[in-house]
C-alpha cells in the first residue's frame, strides 16, 4: 500500500546535517521511524474504513432495491433512532466520543436515504424490477 504521510517530519529534525550523528540526531531519527509506523497504521486503517463503507453501501443498494420493489419510504427513521443509539453505545464502549459517532451515522444514513430516493426514481423494468 501506497502512504501518504504530512510533510511535518522535518519539524522533528533539529539538526542540520552537520558532521556525525548527535543523540539529538538519534533521538530525531527514532521519532521519524516511529511517526512512519504510526502513519502507516493510520493509512492501513483509513483503507480499511473505506473497503467496509463500500461494502455497507453495497448493502443499502440491495435494501433501496427492496424497498423500491414494494413501494416502501427511502427513509426509516424508527430503524435510524435505533441505529443511532446503538452506534452511541459502541462509542461509548470503544472509549470513542458518542457525539462523533452519531454525527458521522447521521452522515451515512443521508447518503443512504439519497441513494434509496435514486432507485425509488428509477423507472421498471419488462420484469417489474429497476435496473441494479
Amino acid at each position: 500500500m501506497t502512504t501518504s504521510h504530512t510533510s511535518d517530519d522535518n519539524s522533528v529534525n533539529g539538526t542540520s546535517g552537520g558532521q556525525g550523528a548527535s543523540p539529538a540526531a538519534a533521538t530525531d531519527e527514532a521519532v521519524r521511524a516511529e511517526l512512519s509506523r504510526l502513519r502507516d497504521s493510520i493509512d492501513n486503517i483509513d483503507a480499511a474504513v473505506v473497503h467496509m463503507l463500500a461494502e455497507r453501501f453495497k448493502c443499502t443498494q440491495q435494501v433501496g432495491h427492496l424497498k423500491a420493489q414494494h413501494h416502501l419510504p427511502p427513509a426509516d427513521p424508527t430503524r435510524e433512532s435505533r441505529q443511532i443509539a446503538r452506534l452511541r453505545e459502541l462509542a461509548e464502549s470503544a472509549k470513542l466520543d458518542p457525539a462523533f459517532a452519531e454525527k458521522l451515522l447521521n452522515f451515512i444514513i443521508a447518503e443512504v436515504i439519497r441513494h434509496h430516493e435514486q432507485i425509488a426514481e428509477q423507472p421498471l423494468t419488462s420484469d417489474g424490477t429497476r435496473p441494479a
